[in-house]
């Protein structure tokens, strides 16, 4: 991540570690001797290779094909793979996890102070804009980073998991939406929504009303609170539903972009214009309607006019630079990673109600649960939604038949609830969002690199966690878990899903 304001493009930071990262992966596979990954990851994480060299081919010259035939390759192959590669098990799937919280919470306690001090980008005439550490020439860089944070919250809350981590990852999801909300940021906000909402679907539709009411709640007191914020927020969420009747010139930039792509695919519909195209035919396909630049200034940069290199939605990138082709191979790989995510998390439902069977009822009077008014301490979990939120002798179940006392004491996981859910709901919430917001922004800047270790998440848990990567009908008990995955990724010996 960046530590100081710069917009001036080309390789980050971020860049150069992630390309350490790949190197010392691959260094460690030929030293340990281990096959990389399985067939179907192989192919359906080398899917998109074929859009990408296609495209390459045609490329205006030989520096832009090199140059955008690594970047493609860097965000949806090798970092991925090498994520794929490194992460053992469901412990390293959440400290990862976790890490995305952490990083969200940095970033948004800096935007936050930006917006409190006015020492944000520059927004509507006033530097108020959250945009943490990437300047303003980077204005969703931010917003991507606490959107990351802000979903793996809520897939580590709704899972399985002790009882603090889940109270705590509650607090950080609902700390991270005052960022969030500060950021100003339209898509972002679109995409969480879906993606946060997509998660409490899958994680049972009875919980999921009772969270959206509390988190209903929360953004109440949220934006009640921000005074002078209160307005530009209603105004910039309004703007939303206005993109027809009354678009702003940001607006107006997107839409006429997004004609000249189309314009482009359709003059050549099989490989597109070639890698790194678009800003060289843009000119030549858009309408008037399009203005010379986005003004920029703010978070420590002077003004300057931002050049309008792309559509800002992946989709009509990848089809005006790559085509037919591209965009097949890569939103094929996309498909494919969500339809196995889903797949693994229903089946750890399906086994974990397997393993506990349904909940004995509770005897006339009361008998087989604590005898507290009010519902006591079970009652304000079943208003949340989260069970085993709340420690203690009344908490996730205790004295209920069947459960067991000192895995309640102990904070572990209550009967009921699937071992390995929050992962899924990580990984399926991550694609979820990431699919959503490529309707309205594409690749670039420093949190790129994050990207492309989200889509590793999402993929270790789609093809090697044994949920997902399991045959069709095999049953994934819980002594089988570990040599499953171990044998997935090679990593014999190791446990690879607690």
């Amino acid at each position: 991540m960046p530590v100081a304001p710069g917009g001036e493009g080309g390789a980050t930071p971020a860049d150069a570690v992630s390309g350490l990262v790949v190197v010392w992966c691959a260094l460690r596979l030929v030293r340990l001797r281990r096959r990389p990954l399985s067939g179907t990851a192989a192919v359906v994480l080398g899917l998109p290779v074929v859009g990408f060299a296609v495209a390459a081919v045609g490329a205006a010259s030989p520096g832009a094909a090199l140059t955008g035939f690594a970047r493609y390759l860097q965000i949806f192959v090798l970092v991925p793979a090498a994520v794929v590669l490194l992460v053992r098990d469901r412990r390293d799937f959440r400290l990862l996890a976790w890490s995305f919280v952490g990083l969200a919470l940095w970033q948004g306690a800096i935007g936050v102070h930006q917006y409190a001090t006015g020492t944000g980008a520059s927004y509507m005439g006033e530097e108020i804009r959250a945009v943490g550490t990437f300047g303003a020439a980077d204005v969703m860089g931010m917003a991507t980073v606490v959107a990351f944070g802000l979903v793996c919250a809520v897939g580590l809350a709704l899972g399985a998991g002790p009882a603090r981590q889940r109270a705590a990852a509650v607090g950080c999801s609902l700390v991270l939406l005052a960022p969030l909300a500060l950021s100003f940021s339209r898509g972002a906000w679109i995409a969480t929504a879906v993606a946060v909402v997509a998660q409490l679907a899958l994680a049972g539709m009875r919980r999921a009303v009772r969270v959206l009411a509390v988190v209903a709640a929360a953004c109440v007191v949220l934006m009640g609170g921000f005074g002078v914020g209160t307005a530009m927020l209603q105004e910039r969420i309004s703007s939303i539903t206005q993109v027809t009747d009354a678009p702003d010139q940001s607006v107006t930039d997107r839409y006429t972009m997004w004609a000249a792509a189309v314009d482009m695919w359709r003059q050549h519909p099989v490989a597109g214009v070639g890698l790194k195209g678009f800003p060289e035919h843009r000119d030549g396909h858009a309408s008037l309607a399009l203005s010379s630049g986005s003004d920029t200034e703010g978070a420590g940069a002077a003004f300057r006019k931002q050049p309008l290199l792309s559509p800002h939605n992946m989709y009509l990138l990848v089809l005006s630079e790559q085509g037919l082709v591209g965009l097949l191979a890569l939103a094929g790989s996309w498909l494919a990673l969500l339809l196995c995510g889903v797949r693994g998390l229903v089946r750890v439902r399906r086994s974990d109600a397997a393993a506990t069977g349904p909940e004995p009822e509770s005897a006339p009077g009361g008998a087989g649960r604590a005898d507290v008014p009010f519902g006591g301490l079970r009652g304000l979990e079943r208003a949340v939604g989260i069970p085993g939120l709340v420690r203690g002798p009344d908490a996730a179940g205790a004295g209920r038949p069947g459960s067991d006392p000192d895995a309640v004491a102990a904070g572990r996981p209550a009967s009921g609830v699937a071992r390995g859910l929050d992962c899924a709901l990580v990984a399926c919430g991550l694609i979820v969002w990431q699919l959503v917001d490529f309707v309205y922004g594409d690749i670039g800047g420093p949190s790129t690199a994050l990207t492309a270790v989200c889509f590793g998440l999402v993929a270790w848990w789609a093809l090697v966690d044994p949920a997902s990567a399991a045959p069709v009908g095999a049953a994934d008990g819980p002594g089988e878990e570990a040599a499953r995955s171990g044998a997935a990724v090679g990593c014999s010996g190791e446990a690879a899903a607690r």
